[in-house]
């Protein structure tokens, strides 16, 4: 008797399983996020980046219907889809995607997840999609201090060129004929940014 098969019975006999060290690993899903994560939902105007997620086998291959499930909060910031509802319940297309449409920011300002589950025949995947949901004027205000700078030193330096031409021109036209200087394009400061 050669010794593997001797090996084998004796485990097989003391209640141990025999693992195939050749055996394929078991078929597993998986989501990959490829949209709306790290999101920034504007409440004033109701806007929100939808999620889109793929779902993949193993090999990261896509999988076609998969049910895809994507659930927001019950308080707090977060939202929903369309209908009213926290919880969008899709189908993934030929390339593995699935999108959930609809979604709105509620009025609380703040961080959430949209929790996501993948399920396909018996197998079963988990993921989160990390978004914010803000007030329109926090970021725009933010955004409008740090470009406020550099906006108003171009401005600035435009208004002095031109002042400088028409320096210029002024004092060539001497005594000569009467000389008419037009006004050109008026300049625009710099957009004010008001603090609360």
């Amino acid at each position: 008797m050669n010794r593997l098969l001797a090996l084998t019975i004796a485990l097989v006999l003391s209640g141990q399983t025999v693992v195939d060290a050749q055996a394929p690993p078991p078929p597993q899903l998986q989501i990959t996020i490829l949209d709306g994560e790290g999101a920034l939902n504007n409440i004033k105007q109701q806007t929100a980046r939808e999620p889109i997620v793929q779902v993949e086998d193993e090999n990261h291959k896509p999988i076609a219907g998969a049910l895809v499930i994507f659930s927001l909060p019950q308080s707090g910031p977060g939202g929903t889809f369309a209908g009213g509802s926290t919880v969008f319940n899709g189908v993934s297309d030929a390339n593995g995607h699935a999108i959930a449409t609809g979604l709105t920011p509620n009025n609380i300002a703040g961080k959430y997840q949209i929790q996501v589950t993948a399920k396909y025949h018996n197998l079963t995947a988990h993921t989160s999609i990390n978004q914010s949901n803000f007030m329109g004027s926090t970021v725009s205000t933010a955004h409008a201090a740090t470009h406020a700078f550099p906006l108003k030193a171009v401005l600035i330096v435009a208004a002095v060129a031109g002042a400088v031409a028409i320096a210029v021109v002024a004092s060539q036209s001497g005594g000569g004929p009467s000389t008419t200087i037009t006004a050109g394009t008026p300049t625009v400061g710099a957009p004010s940014v008001r603090r609360r």
